[in-house]
């Protein structure tokens, strides 16, 4: 092999790696990960993707933000991103976020965890949302809510979604969209108050509903052909009658 032939291949070669570690750094990440995965530096560059194929859904989250209250555990490192699929099948389709969310007896801690929700799935819209969290006050007088509001990507207001619980409980709740989004905006307040006995948030989980929308596009051409379709049942009736 010639020596300029073999300088293009190693040149290639390393071209193909670095590439291959810039993909391993930014874009796509698969899941579970954890929150530092998507925040900082990776903010608006990296995303998950949930595919539910049962429910005809494929959701992207992208363009997360987390802040925490200062001192408070747990940084992004300590959370646990996973995908989550709500059952029975076909289920809704979201991410589960997992990790310590404490406050001591006496102390009030705050978080928040903001991202950008998006149905790939052409001709669908996100249609509702569901919520639910699991913790504890350890039987004290702590309580534990996560207050969600969601917006268009434009910021209009489209609603707000609030769990809450005052004991060792499950909680959950619903919010239906109305006509649907593709993309929509979530802000995640997560609240823990510790009371007597101190209280600690250990799961979130998310998720949601599609449904098929058609395009303007496809009420168009329905409409052209019922058109056409009457049209040709005048002549055909013309013709007959002849």
């Amino acid at each position: 092999m010639k020596r300029s032939t073999l300088f293009i291949a190693l040149a290639a070669g390393f071209l193909v790696l670095g590439f291959g570690a810039l993909d391993a750094r930014a874009g796509l990440v698969p899941l579970p990960t954890t929150l530092d995965a998507f925040t900082g530096s990776n903010s608006g560059v990296n995303f998950a993707q949930v595919s539910n194929p049962a429910a005809g859904e494929l959701i992207q989250f992208s363009n997360f933000a987390y802040t925490q209250a200062t001192g408070a555990p747990p940084a992004s490192s300590g959370v646990t991103v996973n995908a989550f699929t709500l059952p029975p099948p076909p289920g809704e389709t979201g991410l589960q976020f997992a990790g310590a969310f404490n406050s001591p007896a006496g102390v009030t801690n705050d978080w928040v965890i903001t991202y950008q929700v998006t149905e790939l799935t052409p001709g669908a819209k996100l249609t509702d949302a569901f919520a639910s969290i699991t913790g504890t006050n350890n039987g004290g007088t702590g309580n534990i809510s996560v207050s969600e509001t969601f917006t268009t990507l434009t910021g209009g207001q489209i609603g707000t979604l609030a769990v809450g619980i005052g004991g060792n409980l499950k909680e959950t709740n619903t919010l239906n969209f109305g006509a649907g989004y593709t993309s929509i905006l979530v802000t995640k307040d997560i609240d823990v108050i510790g009371g007597s006995l101190g209280a600690s948030l250990s799961v979130i989980d998310q998720a949601y509903s599609s449904a098929s929308v058609p395009e303007p596009g496809s009420w168009a051409l329905l409409g052209i052909g019922m058109t056409g379709f009457l049209a040709f049942r005048r002549f055909f009736k013309k013709t007959s009658v002849a």
